[in-house]
């Protein structure tokens, strides 16, 4: 039965590879053997922005891999990135591209900002072999290239090859719906590559109307030990949503009531939660635009306007060091005795994106907080 070998000639000495290619070239399939080149070309776009891949320069072939714009048949010591496999075959060493004709192209991808490498995920290989061949070639290409950490964005339907990923030493970073990102850290000693997110953002909204009473609700899922506890709405903000205008939807999602941001009171600062994630929480001031409550029954078993001092003296307000702290702010706040932060847009020249910044000024002037 012929024995099939793999040998991975980039591995091998320089006089193993002499001794290799001097039976190669005197074995029966000599006349056919050949050294294979692939030239790169260096037309790969940077990245606009995390999820967002630019097109490569590799069109795709029939079979589901991509040819280089350039000429394959030129060679360039600083560019080339070929994989040559031998093969023993009975006992002779002969080169695969001999009996194969085998080139291996790498998988389309662009360069980041950081020397690091983003794989495209609309243009992978259909069969999961060849995008392991191809996988293995990139990598080698790369690691030449002195690139440092490869971003791999398998989608969903695309997950037969993340195994394939695995296999050749892609690490998982995080899953969404839609795919899953692995990643490979080329240069020796510790990966560099930022982490996955490590918080989870709430809010709280903390109204109180013109009769002092506070807007309240009771939820519909809760420990035993909650079960009399009237709290202020909360929830988790959405991406890409600011913490002022998320403090506002959840409300309105829970109570029905239309508010208006005042400020952010204070917020909280948890860690080893959901997941083993930390929680930033942020309480925020609204001002009631509104008054007719519509319960939200997916998530709220009642909802009430309560007077704060009947809010106050609840038993599970009392006994707990941070509800309490949080309620005496609030009060603070309505005696003009305290100050919380407003946002103001500004835009950095490190990214040249507008962002909130939270932050207040009092004016000596005037017993009212403002930002300036």
């Amino acid at each position: 039965m012929t024995q099939l070998k793999f040998f991975d000639f980039k591995s091998a000495s320089l006089s193993e590879k002499a001794a290799l290619m001097g039976r190669a070239g005197s074995s029966p399939f000599s006349s056919l053997g050949h050294s294979v080149g692939v030239r790169f070309s260096q037309e790969l776009s940077s990245c606009r922005g995390a999820g967002v891949f630019t097109k490569a320069s590799y069109p795709s072939n029939s079979n589901g891999t991509y040819t280089s714009k350039r000429a394959i048949s030129s060679v360039d010591k600083e560019k080339i990135a070929a994989e040559n496999y031998f093969y023993q075959i009975n006992g002779t060493s002969v080169s695969s591209s001999s009996l194969f004709s085998r080139n291996v192209k790498a998988l389309d991808a662009c360069d980041d900002e950081y020397g690091g490498v983003v794989v495209d995920p609309d243009r992978l290989p259909v069969n999961p072999d060849a995008f392991a061949s191809m996988l293995r070639f990139s990598l080698s290409h790369w690691k030449m290239k002195g690139k440092k950490g490869i971003w791999l964005k398998l989608p969903l339907e695309r997950s037969e090859l993340v195994p394939v990923a695995v296999k050749e030493g892609f690490q998982y970073h995080h899953a969404e719906r839609g795919y899953v990102m692995l990643t490979y850290w080329i240069p020796e000693g510790p990966c560099m590559l930022p982490t996955n997110a490590t918080h989870q953002v709430g809010v709280g909204g903390f109204v109180i109307n013109d009769k002092n009473e506070v807007l309240v609700v009771q939820e519909k899922f809760y420990a035993p030990s909650f079960a009399d506890l009237w709290k202020i709405p909360t929830g988790f903000i959405l991406e890409s949503e600011e913490i002022y205008s998320g403090a506002v939807r959840e409300v309105k999602e829970e109570t029905g009531v239309d508010t208006e941001f005042v400020e952010v009171i204070a917020f909280r600062h948890a860690h080893n939660l959901a997941f083993d994630k930390s929680d930033l929480f942020f309480v925020c001031m609204l001002k009631p635009l509104s008054s007719q409550i519509k319960v939200d029954d997916l998530e709220i078993q009642a909802a009430k306007w309560m007077p704060l001092v009947e809010f106050v003296a609840q038993p599970l307000i009392q006994e707990d060091g941070m509800f309490k702290k949080i309620i005496d702010i609030c009060i603070a706040r309505l005696g003009k005795h305290y100050c919380g932060l407003l946002p103001h847009q500004v835009v950095s020249k490190f990214d040249g994106r507008p962002s909130c910044l939270y932050y207040n000024v009092i004016d000596a002037q005037d017993v009212n907080c403002r930002g300036n």
